[in-house]
C-alpha cells in the first residue's frame, strides 16, 4: 500500500492558522500549481532587530474586510523572484512560520505580497502540502471547519 493512501484528505479551500503572525484564521486556497504559498501583506518594511533582518507587515485576514488588521513581524528568511499567475515576476520578501490545518501544524515559507486583487488572502502552494495532504478538488473546508469568523469573510466562494 502507497503512502499516499494514509495521507488525510484536504479540500481546494481549507481555513488555516498562523498563529506565531497572530493569525487566528485566514482562508486559504490550496493550489498545488504554485511551488510556493504566498500571503496577503501590505504596509512590508523591513528593519535590523540584534544585527538580523526582519520584516513588519500588516494582513487583513478576511477577504472584503479592511477593519480587522493584523500587525505581525517575522524574521526575513529570504528575498526571492516569484512570477506570479499573470507571468510577472516580483522581488518578495520571505519569512518562515508555523501554520496549523485541522490537527496539524507544521513550517512552512511564505512569501509577502499584496493580494488585494485576488480571490484569497492566502495561497497554500505544493511545498507546503506535500507528503502531508491528499488535495480533493471537489470539496471545501474538509479539515478545517466552518465558524463565526466565516461571517466575516463575504467570499465563501472563492
Amino acid at each position: 500500500m502507497k503512502q499516499s493512501q494514509h495521507l488525510p484528505i484536504i479540500g481546494w479551500r481549507e481555513w488555516l492558522t498562523l498563529p506565531e503572525l497572530g493569525i487566528i484564521q485566514v482562508k486559504a486556497k490550496i493550489d498545488t500549481g504554485a511551488r510556493s504559498s504566498a500571503l496577503h501583506a501590505f504596509d512590508i518594511k523591513t528593519f535590523d532587530h540584534d544585527g538580523i533582518k526582519w520584516v513588519r507587515f500588516k494582513v487583513h485576514p478576511y477577504q472584503r474586510d479592511s477593519h480587522q488588521t493584523v500587525i505581525a513581524e517575522a524574521k526575513l528568511l529570504d528575498q526571492r523572484k516569484v512570477r506570479s499567475s499573470n507571468g510577472q515576476t516580483q522581488l518578495r520578501p520571505v519569512i518562515q512560520t508555523t501554520v496549523k490545518l485541522g490537527s496539524k501544524q507544521w513550517p512552512i515559507e511564505l512569501t509577502l505580497t499584496n493580494r488585494d486583487a485576488m480571490g484569497f488572502r492566502m495561497l497554500l502552494g505544493r511545498q507546503a502540502v506535500q507528503r502531508r495532504f491528499l488535495v480533493d478538488s471537489g470539496h471545501s473546508f474538509v479539515q478545517s471547519s466552518t465558524t463565526s469568523h466565516q461571517s466575516n469573510d463575504r467570499s465563501n466562494q472563492g
